[in-house]
């Protein structure tokens, strides 16, 4: 098992690798892949899952939900309420992502719409009403080149 300085060692970047590809792998095709256990790899995957280092999750695209537009946008907030609106606007359903930044904006997020009225409706009624925004800079998505969920562990 991987010690206290690295979390992850050998064996869990291997398991986290073959579920970044196909997440319904079932254990004991993980073991045979490695030459472990089904019990070995269960248990290695429930740790990694109570460590809050995976998490395994069923992630419906934009189509399913219904949003044919997305957008990247930059929000400027008075730092003082950069807390306040930041934790108002994580808790909008259409919000895939929410960073405080450094930079042009202190807010950056990525969030998915029905259509361009609901991106208008978020921007205006949403975002414009929050106390502490400033200015808000939309940038419309027209299509993806690329959207991974793999990275190198």
């Amino acid at each position: 098992m991987a010690g206290n300085d690295q979390p992850l060692d050998a064996v869990d970047r291997d398991i986290i690798r073959i579920l970044q590809r196909n997440g319904r792998t079932s254990n004991t095709e993980i073991g045979r892949k490695l030459g472990l256990t089904e019990t070995t790899i269960r248990k290695r995957i429930a740790r990694l899952l109570d460590e809050d280092l995976v998490n395994i999750v069923a992630v419906p695209t934009p189509r399913a939900a219904g949003t044919t537009t997305s957008a990247i946008i930059g929000v400027s907030v008075q730092l003082g309420e950069l807390d306040a609106v930041a934790a108002e606007v994580a808790t909008w359903p259409e919000v895939r992502y929410l960073g405080l930044s450094t930079g042009r904006y202190d807010l950056i997020l990525e969030a998915f719409f029905k259509d361009s009225e609901h991106l208008l409706q978020f921007v205006s009624r949403g975002l414009g009403s929050l106390a502490g925004v400033t200015s808000v800079e939309t940038s419309i998505i027209l299509r993806v080149s690329k959207f991974s969920y793999e990275w190198e562990v």
